[in-house]
Formats: C-alpha cells, sequence, structure tokens
C-alpha cells in the first residue's frame, strides 16, 4: 500500500476554550479528518473546520466521568487507522500535560499505525494569560510547578509530597482541581504556606464564560463556598496573582461574557465569528442555511450563451457572483463574455466579490436593499433595455417587478437555491433553556425562517428572552412577523454595521 493511502493518527491540542488558540498546524489537520475523536472540553464550534463528511465521535470525561473507556478510545483509534483513515484525536490544552496523549500514542505505536503529534496551547499558560495573570514575574517568581488536583482513583487524597511543594517559592498551578480546592488549601497551610498567599481560582478560562475569583488561601474556601466554583477551573497561587489589576484585558473587551448565535451558514461565517471573538464574545456557531447549485441550470447557460443581448447584469448577493463564475467556467467561458455589460450590485461585499473576479462594478447603492438599487437604476432610461438577475431560486420579486414597471425587460437566472439543513439543536436548546445565550443574529429572511423552522414551539419564549438583532429593515420585519422582538438594526446593512450595533447595545 503506499504511503499516501495508509491511515494515520494525528494527536492534535485543541487548546482550552478560545477557537483562536488552535494552531494552524491544528487546524490543517482537522479539515483533512475522516475522524475526530473529541473530548468534553473540546470547543464544539471546532467542527466548522472539519469536512461534512467527517465522522464525530466523543470520547469526553465530564467530572470525572468517563463515556468510554480508555481501552476503547485506544481501540477507536488503531481500528478507524486501518481502515486507511486519517484519524484526529482532539485532546483539551496540550495533549502531553495531564492528557492521556502519551498513552494512546503508546498504544497506536505498539500497533504500528503512523502517527503524528501537534502541540496545543496549555490551560496552563492560556488561562492565566486570559485572565491577566503571568505565570513568571522577574521580580516575583522565577520557577513554576504544575500540579493535578485531581484523583483519577477516586480516593480522598491527592498522591503529592504536600511539604515539598508547599516549600516552593514560586508559582503553584493545580489543574482540575475545583472540587479539592478546600483539601488542596488545607495541606499548603499545613506544611507552611502563609494564609496570606494570593490565589486566584479561573473557571472557563479563555471563553465568554470566564470567571475569576481571587483571594488569599485564608479566605478562598469561603469565597468557594459561597459562590460555588465548579469544574472546569484552574488554580493560581503565588505573588502573581496580585498582578492581575494591572494586566486584565480579557474581561475588560466590551462583549466579554456575552454569547452570539451566528446563523449564517458556515463558509460566511468566519468574518462574524473572528469580529465577536475579538470583542470578547462568545460565538455560538449554529447554520441555518445551506447554498447548492439549482435544480436546473438551463435558463442560465441559455442567458451566457445569448450575454450580448443583455445591457445590464444584476448581482444581488455574494453566492449569485460565486455561482455564476462557477457556471460561467463550467460551460466553457469567462469574464471576456460580459464586454460591454453594465454591472450593478447590492451591496459593498457582492462588489468586492465581482472586482475579485476581475469586473468592474458600475453602479453601487447608497442603502444595500433592492429598493434604492431600483431608485438609482431609476436615474437612467432603461427602457427597452434587458437586465440579467443571477440570484436564488426563490427571492423577493420586488427588484424585477419594479424594472419591468421603468419598461425593462428583465430575465430572472436561478443560480444556486438554499436549503435547510439539519445541524444539532441540543447544545443550542440547552443554552437557550439555562439563559445563557444573549444575542441570536440574523442576517437574512432565510436565516430567520430556517431557525425558526429548526426550533420546536416550546423554545419560543426562550428565544424571545434573548436580543434579536437583524442586519437590516427586510429581515427585521420577517422576524418580527414571525413574533419576535427586534432590538438591534445597523443604519447600514452590512455584518461590520451589524457587529458595531451589537458592540453599542450593550454599555461599556
Amino acid at each position: 500500500m503506499a504511503e499516501s493511502n495508509k491511515g494515520k493518527v494525528v494527536l492534535v491540542g485543541a487548546g482550552p476554550g478560545d477557537v483562536g488558540l488552535l494552531t494552524l498546524n491544528g487546524k490543517q489537520w482537522l479539515q483533512k479528518a475522516d475522524v475526530i475523536l473529541y473530548d468534553h472540553l473540546v470547543n464544539p464550534d471546532m467542527v466548522r473546520f472539519a469536512q461534512k463528511s467527517t465522522e464525530m465521535i466523543y470520547v469526553g470525561k465530564k467530572e470525572g466521568i468517563a463515556s468510554i473507556e480508555q481501552e476503547q478510545i485506544n481501540h477507536l483509534l488503531i481500528s478507524k487507522a486501518r481502515e486507511g483513515k486519517i484519524v484526529i484525536r482532539l485532546k483539551g490544552g496540550d495533549p502531553f500535560l495531564f492528557g492521556r496523549g502519551g498513552e494512546e500514542i503508546q498504544a497506536v505505536q505498539k500497533a504500528g499505525i503512523p502517527f503524528v503529534i501537534v502541540p496545543g496551547v496549555s490551560s496552563v499558560t492560556g488561562v492565566a494569560a486570559y485572565a491577566g495573570i503571568p505565570l513568571t514575574h522577574r521580580h516575583l517568581s522565577s520557577t513554576l510547578s504544575i500540579i493535578t488536583g485531581s484523583n483519577e482513583k477516586k480516593q480522598g487524597d491527592i498522591h503529592i509530597d504536600w511539604e515539598k511543594i508547599a516549600a516552593r517559592s514560586g508559582t503553584l498551578v493545580f489543574l482540575m482541581g475545583a472540587r479539592k480546592l478546600p483539601l488542596i488549601v488545607e495541606k499548603l497551610m499545613k506544611f507552611g504556606k502563609s494564609p496570606e498567599t494570593p490565589i486566584a481560582v479561573v473557571q472557563w478560562g479563555t471563553t465568554a464564560r470566564q470567571k475569576t475569583w481571587t483571594g488569599t488561601l485564608g479566605t478562598i474556601v469561603e469565597i468557594s463556598a459561597k459562590d460555588k466554583i465548579l469544574p472546569p477551573a484552574l488554580t493560581i497561587i503565588g505573588e502573581v496573582v496580585n498582578l492581575k489589576p494591572d494586566i486584565e484585558w480579557y474581561e475588560q473587551l466590551p462583549l466579554f461574557g456575552k454569547t452570539v448565535v451566528v446563523t449564517r451558514k458556515g463558509d460566511q461565517a468566519d468574518s462574524m465569528i473572528d469580529r465577536l471573538r475579538e470583542l470578547g464574545a462568545e460565538p455560538f456557531f449554529f447554520p441555518v442555511i445551506e447554498t447548492i447549485a439549482p435544480d436546473d441550470w438551463s435558463p442560465l447557460d441559455n442567458a451566457l450563451n445569448n450575454l450580448s443581448q443583455y445591457q445590464g447584469l444584476i448581482f444581488t448577493s455574494v453566492n449569485g457572483v460565486r455561482f455564476f463564475a462557477e457556471r460561467l467556467k463550467a460551460i466553457d467561458q469567462d469574464i471576456r463574455e460580459l464586454k460591454g455589460i453594465r454591472v450593478f450590485t447590492i451591496g459593498p461585499k457582492t462588489a468586492e466579490a465581482v472586482r475579485d473576479l476581475g469586473i468592474r462594478v458600475d453602479v453601487v447603492p447608497e442603502d444595500f436593499v433592492a429598493e434604492s438599487l431600483i431608485e438609482s437604476i431609476g436615474k437612467e432610461n432603461i427602457k427597452g433595455k434587458r437586465f440579467l438577475i443571477p440570484r436564488a431560486t426563490v427571492a423577493r420579486e420586488t427588484l424585477p417587478e419594479q424594472l419591468r414597471k421603468m419598461g425593462a425587460f428583465v430575465d430572472i437566472a436561478p443560480v444556486y437555491q438554499t436549503i435547510l439543513p439539519s445541524p444539532s439543536v441540543e447544545a443550542l436548546e440547552k443554552r437557550l433553556k439555562e439563559g445563557s445565550i444573549d444575542v441570536i443574529t440574523f442576517t437574512s429572511s432565510s436565516t430567520v425562517n430556517n431557525f425558526l423552522a429548526l426550533m420546536s414551539d416550546k423554545l419560543l419564549p426562550y428565544i424571545k428572552k434573548a436580543k434579536i438583532a437583524c442586519i437590516g429593515p427586510i429581515t427585521e420585519k420577517t422576524a418580527r412577523d414571525a413574533g419576535l422582538i427586534v432590538e438591534i438594526v445597523p443604519d447600514q446593512y452590512t455584518v461590520s454595521s451589524l457587529m458595531d450595533a451589537i458592540e453599542n447595545h450593550f454599555p461599556s
């Protein structure tokens, strides 16, 4: 068998939570994966990097309870790789730091399976940085000790030489120790740590749910009992904790703590997701729309084979541009066929997509809706002229109807159709019911209709508790007609302006 056809196991560190902390190498392997075995603390948003056909297998452990035994995980890695597949073992943080990554690779190596190891950003360094706590500092700490705070054998004590650990003068970091916090504090003080030693406990670090409690060894147990600190949490002990007020940044971002649902389709969601992360929000990726080729290409093919009859070409979306260009190439034509045709677009992104093809855009209306384009075209004498509109199979009829009233001939050519995907609703349903969804975004009427089609009627009261943000008045009307209360609509109907409007809606 050729080396390229052999299966392999790739151990990938997913980082501590923020998708942006996944390494470029890790992302590239996810894009190639045939199978992904993932843990409980892996951000589910990373799934968007995988192919639709990738098999996803949950093998995580929650609060000490494994969903599948380690031997079974090892068997899955080996058996799937022997089928010639690229198998990704996706583990939170860094897989070689209290992650059993070494054990899994030993099993894979013993079975003769090729493997690759992709390190990840450890929760130790990642969470501390997002909490604004430097683990070392020239004047405060020159050593760092990393200790596991869990005991998988479920014994009362943790097998640690407490006397030696307590004697260390640098920074101590305990992983997975939220439930053992009283024991950790008791042992450290018993063996000589001062009750005045600063301590920080960071829950859900590097995510919008991040929360940090600070205190001292003498006070943290009472604080923990009062606020019910639960896993996942990282504990940092040492003088460096006192630097947090000077260095904290993540928790100061304008949308920190907010969870925003992104309903755009996968390949168009990246700009929204990246911007939300920059603002400190947690993007909840829930695509409710998918675009595919139309059932019948003949209307477009007829138009493309007779382009010389058109004086105007109108693009209403980026999708329309993409499918139009792909079909032009598929029937062995190119952009030279568009010579002499005036090109109109709705919206700057659509115009940008056209220009990326090397085509000049003649008109982009001031407002990014059909009505504004009609007003712009109305300034010209279009009587008797013929326009081609490559668009979705189902779309608003305002534009072609008005152009015909103005005396133009209009041909509509479906270049794509939108369909309802089948994303898992369970995670979003849980978050809606617990009230941890702050904003739901809609960028078209289709996203509104499809989102509600995927939700059961019993979820509507929970949906209405979130802020509804719509990209423009057409989408807003669809949402209001469906019974939703729309609170956020930008002045300009672009994704960038929508993000600005969401930011401005919440007081800093």
